[in-house]
């Protein structure tokens, strides 16, 4: 029992630093790429690394399975090169019991992905928010709010946030009353909403007389900053944690959610999605050489058999999105069958 655990820590250590090894490959391509392109947009160069490590937070979901499919490459490779591998499964370990370690190992993956760097990224892109990060209609910010009172409709072509604040920028406001007659025109390359109302410092206002007045101009509105950014958001700006009760509430005032619930299954079931990768990576790293002299042709064939299940991923994802199939259905099938043919080819390799 005792050199069973110590056997399994083993490969849990050189499972994590095969991971690792590539995460801090591709991270730093990709920070440095990421940094390049936005120094010039940023006034210091402080900005620019901040909005890099920003995006590089973001980008993490995507290349993660990749990342763990090729660390489990790198793992066994390492074990194979220097006759480790021989000397365990001489010891009369089967495939499924080496690579239980690294099964565990994605999970933890999968599980703190979820867990704390979607809510992370969500919290730092959340003081960020872009038009990049909405979701649009006809390439525009369109609000509409209907009371007693009458009636409110803005349109924006970008929209920023400044503390608890939404900064909509080249407005157009149309305030009409109960019969939709129009009362007032508010023209602003920039108005806030907070929760007391609407409010800019430089507004164009025309009425139905014709007189325009430029100036100061407030509004009062039941929109409030929260009530954008619900309506607005993408599903994955949301935070894991709060998807469920924004699903709840979306469903009851008849909003469709579909994509948030295909967002929340993603990430409910990314362990799975790390299971995944790493039972296909241990399918590649499969060999009886000593030497694994095979590695390079397996290993570029495994990425190019990643290209092709990220495709599937996404094809499974956008069938869930538009309804085709249901989106538990379209999230939780291609991880299963990418379990269910790696253990066949292991098995059989086993028994060989």
């Amino acid at each position: 029992m005792a050199s069973s655990r110590i056997l399994s820590r083993f490969l849990f250590r050189r499972f994590f630093s095969g991971v690792g090894l590539v995460l801090l490959i591709v991270c730093g391509i990709i920070y440095a790429v990421t940094f390049v392109e936005r120094l010039p947009s940023h006034p210091t160069v402080i900005a620019a690394l901040n909005d890099a490590w920003i995006r590089l937070i973001e980008y993490v979901p995507l290349f993660l399975p990749l990342a763990v499919f090729m660390g489990t490459l790198v793992a066994y490779y390492n074990l194979t090169r220097s006759s480790e591998g021989v000397i365990i499964s001489g010891a009369g370990l089967s495939p499924y019991q080496i690579g239980r370690p690294f099964l565990i190992g994605a999970f933890i993956i999968g599980a703190f992905a979820t867990t704390v760097i979607n809510p992370y990224a969500v919290s730092l892109t959340s003081e960020n928010i872009s038009r990049e990060h909405l979701n649009l209609v006809d390439g525009k910010i369109w609000l509409h709010e209907s009371s007693n009172d009458g009636h409110i409709t803005i349109v924006a072509t970008d929209m920023t946030k400044e503390s608890d604040n939404l900064i909509f920028h080249n407005t157009t406001i149309y305030i009409q009353d109960s019969d939709f007659v129009l009362r007032q025109r508010i023209d602003s390359n920039k108005i806030t909403l907070s929760e007391s109302g609407l409010a800019t410092n430089n507004a164009t206002v025309s009425d139905t007389s014709g007189k325009i007045k430029t100036g100061q101009w407030n509004g009062k509105t039941l929109i409030t900053p929260q009530t954008v950014l619900d309506r607005y958001l993408q599903p994955d700006q949301i935070s894991f944690w709060n998807l469920p009760e924004f699903i709840q509430k979306m469903s009851n005032i008849g909003v469709s959610v579909r994509g948030h619930l295909v967002q929340f299954w993603t990430l409910l079931f990314l362990p799975l999605t790390m299971i995944a990768m790493a039972t296909l990576g241990i399918a590649f790293s499969q060999t009886r050489q000593r030497r694994n002299h095979s590695f390079g042709t397996k290993f570029s064939l495994g990425i190019l058999t990643c290209f092709a299940l990220y495709f599937l991923l996404n094809v499974f994802t956008a069938l869930g999105s538009n309804g085709t199939l249901p989106t538990l259905l379209a999230i939780i099938a291609p991880p299963l069958i990418i379990i269910a043919a790696s253990g066949v080819f292991i098995a059989s390799f086993d028994t060989i």
